[in-house]
């Protein structure tokens, strides 16, 4: 499964173009973001997504969970949205 990462400085377009694009291909990915301001716009990345993928009659859903990640040898947590499209 494809782990897109997300920053605080992710364009929200350009990573629900990579949602909408992976989500069509192999029907589910996951996005990862360490911080306030990148989960931040992980969520609007997916809501966008949402629109992208309803235009062709599928239906984005994601499931949060935290994670533990490695950063410069420091454990860091992390939001994963797990996400997957369902058909309308």
């Amino acid at each position: 499964m494809d782990i897109l990462r997300v920053s605080a400085n992710s364009s929200p377009n350009s990573v629900a173009g990579a949602i909408a694009s992976i989500v069509r291909s192999s029907g589910q990915t996951e996005i990862q973001s360490v911080g306030a301001g990148a989960t931040n716009q992980a969520v609007k990345s997916i809501a966008v997504a949402r629109g992208y993928l309803a235009a062709v009659g599928l239906d984005l859903v994601c499931f949060p969970e935290f994670s533990t990640v490695e950063i410069n040898g420091e454990e860091r947590t992390a939001m994963r949205f797990v996400c997957f499209a369902l058909s309308e």
